[in-house]
């Protein structure tokens, strides 16, 4: 028995969510790859050898010969797409965001809770980096003792448009961060501060965000779009016993003209390669049994996420100290 998934979205995140499910999930099919573009489509498909070429999301999601599906596709699609996965009772892994819309995502949240089960597992990977794997079991094993600070830096090239902005890099960076920190932490925060150096060019600057959690540990996140010497991603949990912190990933080192040197990745794409397979795995575990990932990413995390880039989107614009206020969290979701 064969589980066939309509991969949604045929971009740079749709098509190697297709090559996982094509040549790294024994027990899928890649039955459909949909874009807006159908030639697109048409040409991953046929790359990886799909059943199918489509351009109607919808029509996918409904169709009787796909049993899951994968959503790839622009974020303003993701929460009315996860809506049409319920609709038809199919589970669906959609890429972060749910929505950058706390309303938008409780909407997705309350569809779930009235179909009376989970259909939506979100794609914070970071949840299965095994660096993220081991930081979090240093720490339920008790060897740092009491955790104090998180510490995390997130930094790219180069901003991936013109127009990206200090806020845009609360939304649309940060959520990686932000999930991965209240999942290794188990906590939810309570406040969050942002700021931002001056540059001496145009360029957007850093944002630094410091957050407060409910338990009392304090957290920073730098979040620098514009690092220019390549993709960076590191975090350091600092306890009362102990710390542990993320190595860079490099598998070589050169050493010549008295210097040494390790490479960094151009994005995230290799840097978390294993993660996404992994993470794809699980999903398909879920898709063929129903049982809910133990650490996979829920519509409650999309929610919490949104809510908590809300916060610092509005503490980087009056630079002020802002509530993070959640909802009181669902029996659904417990």
């Amino acid at each position: 028995m064969t589980t066939r998934i309509a991969v949604i979205g045929a971009g740079l995140m749709g098509a190697d969510h297709a090559r996982i499910v094509a040549e790294d999930l024994p027990g899928a099919t890649l039955q459909v790859v949909c874009d807006m573009d159908e030639a697109r489509a048409r040409a991953v498909a046929d790359e990886l050898g799909a059943a199918d070429a489509a351009s109607d999301p919808e029509a996918v999601i409904a169709r009787t010969d796909v049993d899951a599906v994968i959503i790839a596709s622009p974020d303003f699609t993701h929460a009315p797409l996860s809506l049409a996965c319920i609709a038809v009772g199919k589970p669906v892994l959609c890429e972060k965001p749910l929505s950058q819309q706390p309303d938008e995502c409780l909407t997705v949240m309350q569809a779930e809770e009235a179909a009376g089960r989970r259909f939506v597992m979100l794609g914070f990977m970071r949840r299965y980096d095994q660096s993220y794997v081991e930081m979090k079991e240093a720490l339920d094993e008790g060897q740092i003792g009491r955790p104090l600070m998180m510490h995390n830096f997130h930094r790219n090239v180069e901003t991936p448009a013109a127009d990206f902005t200090g806020a845009m890099a609360i939304t649309n960076s940060a959520p990686h961060e932000f999930d991965v920190v209240r999942h290794v932490l188990g906590c939810e925060y309570a406040s969050i501060t942002a700021h931002q150096p001056r540059r001496s060019d145009a360029r957007v600057a850093p944002v630094v965000m410091v957050l407060e959690t409910t338990d009392g540990q304090l957290v920073t996140i730098e979040v620098n779009n514009n690092a220019a010497y390549g993709y960076d991603v590191r975090a350091e949990l600092v306890g009362e016993a102990g710390s542990i912190a993320m190595n860079n990933v490099a598998y070589t080192r050169t050493d010549m003209k008295l210097a040494s040197a390790t490479r960094y990745d151009a994005d995230w794409r290799a840097r978390y390669h294993e993660a996404y397979v992994r993470q794809n795995r699980a999903f398909l575990a879920f898709a063929q049994s129903g049982t809910f990932p133990e650490i996979a990413s829920s519509c409650w995390d999309g929610y919490c996420a949104a809510i908590t880039a809300q916060a610092g989107a509005q503490a980087l614009e009056t630079g002020t100290r802002q509530p993070v206020t959640l909802i009181a969290k669902p029996e659904f979701y417990a």
